[in-house]
């Protein structure tokens, strides 16, 4: 009996090993994205201008995409999103981009990306299981500098607004061919639930491990 208590707790263990290695792989995932966002607000060459990001809906953080991805195929960036709420903005949504040609600088092993949801109407495709860019959603290059006037075309008709960050070097891209899809494991290891728009919403607390990032953001899209 006691030999039979205690493989049930191996098996228990066994089976805990892969949900609590993907919650530290959250963890990272935040922590990593908060550094990027930092590194791609900050850039030395004009950044965001502040007027996209104090009107923009949501911010999408994918660090170190991965230039391999674009030969061999599947998930090659894995990020979050977070959306602005009546309370600040919400815990962040765990998600992954994969596939399509995304015009990265030549000679680039990875970059950071910056995608800026800037509507509602460009939210509730966060909402869907998944979403391809320039076919479902269009991700235009945003601009750079930090006095553009809110008065911009991108600013005003713009659903998404895409930047890149590489070894330095920061710019607006165009993003065509990719889908985003819902990290469903890694939102059900961190938050033990699944829903996007509970997430996304407000309804959810945001973690701890969040703050970071979301301080960040909240700094500079008020």
């Amino acid at each position: 009996m006691h030999m039979k208590r205690l493989g049930w707790l191996l098996l228990a263990g066994l089976l805990a090993m892969p949900m609590a290695s993907r919650a530290q792989e959250t963890v990272k995932r935040l922590r990593n994205a908060a550094r990027a966002f930092q590194a791609i607000n900050r850039a030395p060459d004009g950044g965001v201008p502040r007027e996209i990001l104090e009107h923009s809906q949501c911010v999408m953080v994918i660090p170190g995409v991965k230039k391999a991805g674009f030969v061999f195929g599947g998930d090659f960036g894995r990020g979050v999103v977070t959306c602005r709420t009546p309370h600040g903005w919400s815990a962040p949504l765990f998600l992954t981009l994969g596939g399509g040609s995304f015009g990265l600088q030549i000679g680039a092993q990875e970059e950071d990306l910056l995608l800026l949801i800037m509507n509602k109407s460009g939210e509730k495709y966060l909402l869907r299981d998944k979403f391809s860019l320039g076919g479902d959603a269009s991700a235009t290059a945003g601009p750079v500098g930090r006095n553009l006037s809110a008065q911009t075309d991108a600013l005003m008709h713009a659903k998404m607004l895409a930047y890149s960050r590489s070894r330095g070097l920061f710019g607006g891209l165009t993003l065509r061919g990719g889908v985003i899809k819902q990290d469903h494991s890694a939102n059900r290891a961190y938050y033990g639930r699944d829903t996007a728009h509970q997430i996304l919403s407000g309804s959810v607390s945001a973690p701890a491990a969040a703050r970071e990032l979301l301080d960040e953001i909240a700094g500079a899209a008020r």
